[in-house]
C-alpha cells in the first residue's frame, strides 16, 4: 500500500510538471505569472526562515509569555503576523504550543484573534502602492546587501536572509503584475459576474482553493489585486475572493491539529475552522451592504474609484467584524470547544496485556513527538520533557513487570505487602524480553528520530538539555535490559522452596520496589529544586547503604556454609544488576526531570494550569 502511495504521488508529479511545462510553452503570459508566483513564496519562505533564525527562541519565548491576558494574546497574534506576513505560521507556531502544554486554550485563541487582524495588513502596503509603482528598483540593492550579510557570521546570514527574502517578495508582486498585463484577455474573469449566492459562492470557493494550494491567504490576496487592476476581475469578485482566501487559511490548521493527536491542539484548530467560516458566512450574508460601507468611506476622501483600496479595506472590516463579534464570547468558546473535544481519560496502567487479556498488543510508540513540535525550539523541547516522562512510566512498569509484580504496587503508599513480596510469579507473568520489544524499544526509537530530525539552531541550553534526554533516554532503556536479565535468575529463585537463596532475592525484590516508588514520586513531584535534590541524595544513600550490608551478609552467608559459591554467584550478579537498574533510573532523572530547561518548560506550562503530564 505504502508502495502505490509513492509511485501515485510520484505519478502526479510527473503529470503536473509535464502539464505546467505544456502551458509555459504555449503561454508567456501564464509563464510570467506564475514564476512572479514562485518568487514571491520563495521571498515569504526566506523572510520566515530569516526572522526565525535572527529571533534566537525569542518569538518562542514571547509567545509563551504572551498569554497572561486576552489582549496580549491579541497583540501578540497582530504583531506576530505583521512581522513574518503569514497568519498560517503565526497559527501553526500557536498550535505547536498548545500541543505541548505550553500555551493554553484561551491564549490560543487570543492569539487566533490577532493573526486575523494581522493579515490585513500586507493587502494594505500593496494596495497604497498602486499597481503603476514599480518594487524592483527597491529589490535590486536588497539583493545586493542581502548576499554581503550572508557572507558574514551567523547572525549576519540570518538578517540577509530576511534582506533576500523583500527583495524576492518585491521581485514576485512585480513580476505577477506584469504577467496579469500579458495575459490580457486570455485570463478574463471579469465575465464570469460574480451576481447571486451562486456566483458569489464561485469566487469563495476560488479563494479557498487558491489558499490551499499556495498555502498563503497573502499569495492569494497578491495574485487578487493584480488581477483587480489589470481589469481581469471586478471588485465584487475580489471581495468573494478575499472571504475564500480567510476559509482556506483553516484548511493547514485544521488538518494539522486533527493529525496531531493532542486534544488542545484539535479544539484550537476547531476553534480557528468556527471563527473563520463563521466570519466568512457573515460577510458573505453582508456582502452588498460592506460594500456600500467600504464605497461610502472612501469616497470622501477621492479613493471612490480606486479598487484596491476598496479591497483592502474591505478585508479589513470584515475581520475586524468577526474579533469584535467573538470577542465577547471567548470563554464560552472555550468551554464549547471542551465540551465537544473533552479530554481523553489517562491510564492509570499503561502496559495492559494483563488487564485486557486476549486484546491486540499492538507496540507502543511515541505520543507526545508531533511535526508541528519541530516548528519551535521550545514546543520541541517540552515534547521530548513529556516523552521522556511517558518512556519513564513505561520503563517503570517493565521493570515491575520483570519483578513479578504488579504495577499497581508502584503507587502504593506504606511499606511493601511482604507476602507478595515473598509469593511465588503468577503462571501468566510476563516476560521482560516481550514487553521490552512491545513498548520500549518503538518508543526510544521515536523520540531519537524526532531529536534528529529538529533542524532549528540552538543555543547553549538547549543543546545541553537535547545532549541531556538522549543520555536519559539510553539510561532508561539500559535499565530495562539490565532488568530483563534480573529476572531469570529471581524468577528461579522465587519459585523454589523457602532457603537462603530465596529469602536474599526477596530482599533484592523488596528494595527494588522502594526506590521504584521513590523515583516514580519524584518524576511527578513539583517539589522545589533543593527539596528534590535532598530526596535524591537520600535515595542515592539508601541505595549505596543496601549494596554494602548485602554484600556483608552474602559473605556471612558463605563462611557459615547457609549459601554455597553458586548461589552466591548468581546473587553478586544480580546485586550488581539491581544496583544498575537503580543508577540507571536515577541518571536519568536527573538528566530529565533535573534539568534547569525541563523545570523552566514546566513552570511555563503551569502558569495557567496543570503539570505537563498526568497520570
Amino acid at each position: 500500500m505504502g508502495d502505490f502511495k509513492k509511485r501515485a504521488r510520484t505519478l502526479l508529479i510527473l503529470l503536473a510538471v509535464v502539464g505546467l511545462g505544456t502551458s509555459f510553452w504555449r503561454n508567456d503570459g501564464w509563464l510570467e505569472l506564475c514564476a512572479g508566483l514562485a518568487l514571491f513564496l520563495f521571498g515569504m519562505q526566506c523572510l520566515e526562515e530569516g526572522l526565525r533564525e535572527l529571533a534566537g527562541g525569542k518569538l518562542e519565548r514571547l509567545l509563551a509569555r504572551s498569554t497572561a491576558t486576552p489582549f496580549k494574546g491579541l497583540l501578540f497574534g497582530l504583531g506576530g503576523t505583521m512581522l513574518l506576513q503569514s497568519s498560517t505560521l503565526v497559527s501553526l507556531l500557536t498550535l505547536a504550543f498548545i500541543s505541548t502544554g505550553l500555551v493554553k486554550l484561551a491564549g490560543g485563541i487570543a492569539i487566533l484573534f490577532g493573526a486575523n487582524l494581522g493579515s490585513t495588513t500586507g493587502i494594505w502596503l500593496l494596495a497604497l502602492a498602486g499597481q503603476n509603482v514599480s518594487l524592483s528598483p527597491l529589490a535590486l540593492p536588497l539583493l545586493v546587501f542581502g548576499v554581503m550579510a550572508g557572507l558574514l557570521h551567523a547572525r549576519g546570514k540570518a538578517g540577509g536572509r530576511i534582506l533576500l527574502g523583500i527583495a524576492f517578495i518585491f521581485l514576485g508582486i512585480d513580476q505577477i503584475k506584469t504577467g496579469f498585463v500579458a495575459l490580457g484577455g486570455g485570463m478574463d474573469l471579469s465575465a464570469y459576474h460574480a451576481q447571486g449566492l451562486g456566483g458569489q459562492l464561485l469566487f469563495v470557493a476560488v479563494g479557498t482553493l487558491a489558499t490551499v494550494v499556495l498555502q498563503s491567504s497573502h499569495a492569494t490576496l497578491i495574485l487578487t489585486l493584480a488581477a483587480l487592476a489589470s481589469g481581469q476581475l471586478e471588485l465584487g469578485q475580489s471581495l468573494a475572493i478575499a472571504i475564500g482566501a480567510n476559509v482556506g487559511t483553516t484548511v493547514t490548521a485544521a488538518l494539522v491539529g486533527s493529525l496531531g493527536g493532542n486534544r488542545n491542539a484539535q479544539r484550537l484548530a476547531l476553534a480557528h475552522v468556527l471563527f473563520n467560516v463563521v466570519t466568512a458566512t457573515l460577510a458573505l450574508a453582508l456582502l452588498l451592504p460592506l460594500t456600500d460601507l467600504v464605497r461610502g468611506l472612501t469616497e470622501p476622501f477621492g479613493l471612490g474609484g480606486n479598487t484596491l483600496i476598496q479591497l483592502a479595506l474591505f478585508h479589513s472590516l470584515f475581520n475586524a467584524m468577526g474579533v469584535a463579534l467573538f470577542w465577547p464570547f471567548q470563554r464560552q468558546l472555550a468551554e464549547l470547544l471542551l465540551r465537544l473535544l473533552p479530554e481523553r481519560d489517562e491510564p492509570v496502567v499503561l502496559i495492559r496485556e494483563l488487564a485486557e487479556p486476549g486484546a491486540p498488543e499492538p507496540c507502543t510508540r511515541a505520543r507526545y513527538l508531533s511535526d508541528r513540535a519541530l516548528d519551535s525550539i521550545d514546543a520541541a523541547a517540552s515534547a521530548v520533557a513529556q516523552e521522556l516522562q511517558h518512556l519513564t512510566r513505561l520503563s517503570l512498569e517493565v521493570i515491575c513487570h520483570a519483578l513479578y509484580l504488579p504495577v499497581d504496587r508502584l503507587t502504593q503508599r506504606g511499606p511493601a505487602d511482604e507476602d507478595l513480596l515473598r509469593a511465588r510469579p503468577e503462571p501468566g507473568a510476563l516476560d521482560a524480553e516481550l514487553l521490552y520489544q512491545r513498548h520500549i524499544k518503538g518508543v526510544y526509537g521515536d523520540l531519537l528520530t524526532f531529536m534528529g530530525r529538529l533542524e532549528l539552531p540552538m543555543d547553549e541550553h538547549h543543546q545541553a538539555f537535547w545532549l541531556s534526554c538522549q543520555v536519559a533516554a539510553l539510561q532508561l532503556v539500559d535499565a530495562v535490559k539490565d532488568a530483563k536479565h534480573l529476572q531469570k535468575n529471581l524468577g528461579h529463585y522465587l519459585r523454589q522452596d523457602e532457603s537462603a537463596a530465596r529469602q536474599a532475592y526477596v530482599e533484592l525484590r523488596r528494595h527494588l520496589l522502594e526506590a521504584l516508588r521513590e523515583m516514580r514520586e519524584l518524576s511527578r513531584s513539583g517539589l522545589p529544586e533543593a527539596r528534590w535534590r535532598e530526596r535524591l541524595q537520600a535515595l542515592d544513600e539508601r541505595s549505596a547503604g543496601f549494596d554494602g550490608d548485602f554484600r556483608a551478609r552474602l559473605f556471612d552467608s558463605v563462611r557459615n556454609r547457609v549459601l554455597d559459591g553458586r548461589h552466591t554467584s548468581s546473587l553478586m550478579n544480580d546485586l550488581g544488576y539491581a544496583s544498575r537498574i537503580i543508577q540507571s533510573l536515577r541518571n536519568a532523572l536527573l538528566l530529565g526531570e533535573g534539568h534547569e530547561l525541563t523545570r523552566q518548560l514546566r513552570a511555563l506550562a503551569e502558569d495557567e494550569g496543570p503539570a505537563l503530564v498526568q497520570g
